[in-house]
């Protein structure tokens, strides 16, 4: 009785499993990365009793835009498509007559049979469609349960000290590389793989990333609050931290980081505040400029002083001295400023002889833009036709002592 039913049963599967199957996938939302296919088995359906691990050669497989689809055999990645469209398998190790030559595949049937019969009638066989997620993974918050260490330099002001930030955001990743998931994180699942399974490690791993990353960006000589304005350089520090936990050992890359402003703690927020602003007194005329400020709202108040102005500056003496050091200190100030002030370059005349014709600058004996020849020059020396006054050095045009033409 076992071996007629297992002979019944080997031969009843092979003619169920003749059918070619059409594997679907419904929209993948973001708390799912992978999910297996389902076969498409309507109510006009003939193929329902067909083996669920088994996938019959010429069977359809229908892949949406972000999507891959990913076929295995005994656990094995046989199969792999990212393409938008429909996939036929025809390499199945399982025979259907309705796919290639029809003695062919009756011939194969009957050694599936075979071989189902040494099993007791089930197919020794595990044939499966996976659907993976490539799709941007969003929403995922993250928070830096401790400070992470970040140097402040600005090299203008020589401000260079050591200071802690705490930082909160979402981040997106996507799954990169299908078959690097499946291997080494997901495996054969019965039905889907949610983000949910993966999450807290992913979150962990993420905020490790993050502190090294960030620190890298103190190079940049940015200030703690530019630094969410600074996303494309944290992605790609962000992601070249994580190349060997999630590149290389699960196949995900980070896509996306939105951060809040970072926080510091109040007295180093004050500290570099403080040094920034007094970063501008280094400057004379900035220094000139306050002092003037301070200066006359001190006057003011002395002004409006109900005992009278005089008693607000104690005395008229002492009002004079310090209002002539006062005056003092803002002039010099202010010439130190002027000092520092680029300097317009002092315009030089072109060397050379100019033509009549208004070209400068000819170094020849004729004019570089008209050939006129150089005028000789005047003799040095010589007397006043009409005075006879006498020259000395080059000849003038006209007489200094009776005005006449020479």
């Amino acid at each position: 009785m076992g071996l007629i039913k297992a002979i019944v049963g080997a031969a009843g599967g092979v003619l169920a499993d003749q059918w070619k199957e059409f594997f679907t996938c419904d929209a993948l939302d973001k708390n799912t990365i992978m999910v297996r296919g389902q076969k498409m088995i309507t109510g006009r359906s003939s193929n329902t009793k067909g083996n669920d691990n088994v996938i019959s050669n010429g069977s359809g497989i229908a892949v949406a835009d972000g999507q891959c689809m990913i076929i295995t055999d005994q656990g094995k990645v046989v199969e792999v498509c990212a393409e938008p469209g429909e996939y036929t398998y025809d390499s199945s190790s399982e025979p259907s007559i309705f796919a290639g030559k029809l003695g062919t595949s009756i011939l194969e049937s009957f050694k599936t049979i075979g071989k189902r019969f040494t099993f007791g009638g089930d197919p020794a066989r595990d044939q499966r469609v996976y659907y993976f997620n490539t799709k941007e993974i969003i929403d995922n918050k993250f928070g830096t349960a401790t400070p992470i260490p970040f140097r402040v330099v600005d090299s203008k002001i020589g401000l260079d000290i050591d200071t802690a930030l705490r930082c909160n955001g979402v981040y997106s990743f996507k799954v990169s590389d299908p078959i690097i998931f499946y291997t080494k994180v997901c495996g054969n699942v019965k039905e889907e793989y949610k983000v949910s399974e993966i999450a807290d490690q992913l979150k962990t791993e993420f905020v490790s990333a993050l502190g090294p990353a960030i620190s890298r960006l103190s190079d940049l000589e940015i200030r703690p609050n530019q630094i969410p304005g600074h996303n494309a350089e944290l992605e790609q520090y962000v992601n070249e931290e994580l190349t060997k936990s999630w590149a290389e050992d699960r196949g995900l890359t980070v896509v996306k980081i939105a951060m809040n402003p970072p926080t510091l703690p109040e007295e180093d927020a004050e500290m570099i505040k403080t040094a920034q602003r007094n970063a501008i007194y280094a400057n004379p005329a900035m220094a000139a400029g306050a002092l003037a400020g301070n200066t006359a709202d001190a006057v003011k108040l002395a002004a409006a002083n109900p005992n009278g102005a005089m008693n607000g500056f104690v005395g008229m003496g002492m009002a004079g001295g310090v209002a002539g050091g006062i005056g003092a200190n803002l002039q010099g100030l202010y010439a130190q400023g002027a000092q520092m002030q680029p300097q317009a370059p002092v315009q030089q005349a072109p060397a050379g002889w100019t033509c009549s014709c208004g070209a400068a600058g000819n170094t020849g004996n004729f004019c570089s833009n008209c050939g006129t020849a150089k005028p000789a020059a005047p003799a040095a020396g010589g007397f006043c036709p009409n005075c006879g006054n006498k020259f000395e050095g080059a000849k003038p045009r006209f007489c200094p002592n009776c005005g006449k033409e020479v």
